[in-house]
């Protein structure tokens, strides 16, 4: 069974299945936006049957474009890794395509970060690891600590760059007419391979949609993380998110309260309320 929303039910317009996401080839994890629709499970609909020409058009604007010729020049000319990641267009593709955007504030935290060695406990991506389960992946994917430049320079790894840039570029900018859509796709594609709700509290993306979705107040990250831990797995059975149906559903909730909590005068209808609008079928 494929991982994907029955809209047929809840609206007139067919629905198509998503493309595959480009983040997953790379590292398991983006165009004008054609969506234009102000209910949140139609811009999902309308974003995933989308994608493939919205990717592909963000990748043409004139902005992504100058960002991606210029990482690929500063890479290929690049002595070493230390010296490459002085360059801020390249933190910001690099960090942008990794989902890790809102690092990039932090450049000299993220810059040495990313020139750890994780065979060494102690190295500051390990550290960071443990409250950012981010870290490691991208860390481990270029290795720059023992491969150099030796990974990033490879054509095929800046091809996949240049597309991961493109599309969560693209995803970015789903937000700003639909509150959450860019966590709600990247939900939908990791659901299945979480196994744990340490996983969950160590992903900002995760966090935010299971967070939102249970309606846990954002105050929870304050508590301890025994108390975070029994907030979430009293509410969700982590198992269920292997289920293509339940995170239909979830994926549907968060964006519903997302939706309201942007717009709190005019909230958007509950899933029993859209449930009962479609004679009672939300699959």
């Amino acid at each position: 069974m494929s991982n994907s929303i029955n809209y047929a039910l809840l609206f007139s317009t067919p629905y198509s299945s998503p493309t595959d996401n480009i983040l997953n080839t790379l590292y398991g994890g983006g165009s004008t936006n054609s969506l234009g629709a102000a209910n949140p499970l139609q811009a999902l609909q309308s974003a995933e049957t989308n994608q493939t020409k919205d990717i592909s058009t963000t990748a043409q604007e004139p902005q992504v474009a100058r960002d991606i010729a210029t990482f690929n020049t500063a890479v290929m000319s690049a002595k070493t890794p230390a010296a490459l990641l002085q360059n801020p267009t390249v933190m910001k593709v690099l960090l942008t395509a990794n989902g890790m955007s809102d690092q990039i504030p932090f450049t000299a935290l993220t810059q040495k970060a990313l020139l750890s060695n994780l065979s060494d406990p102690k190295s500051l991506a390990n550290q960071l690891n443990a409250t950012d389960s981010r870290w490691k992946p991208v860390v481990s994917t270029y290795n720059f600590a023992t491969q150099g430049l030796a990974v990033i320079q490879q054509p095929s790894v800046l091809s996949k760059l240049a597309n991961a840039y493109a599309e969560v570029t693209w995803r970015q900018s789903l937000d700003a007419t639909t509150p959450g859509l860019s966590n709600a796709l990247s939900f939908r594609a990791q659901a299945s391979t979480v196994t744990s709700v340490d996983q969950i509290l160590g992903d900002p993306v995760l966090r935010d949609v299971v967070t939102t979705a249970l309606n846990i107040p954002l105050q929870i990250a304050f508590q301890d993380i025994p108390a975070q831990e029994k907030a979430i797995s009293t509410r969700l059975d982590i198992t269920k998110l292997k289920d293509p149906h339940f995170v239909d559903t979830f994926t549907q909730e968060y964006l519903l309260n997302k939706a309201n909590a942007a717009n709190p005068s005019t909230s958007q209808p509950s899933l029993d309320q859209l449930a009962s609008q479609a004679n009672g079928l939300v699959v």
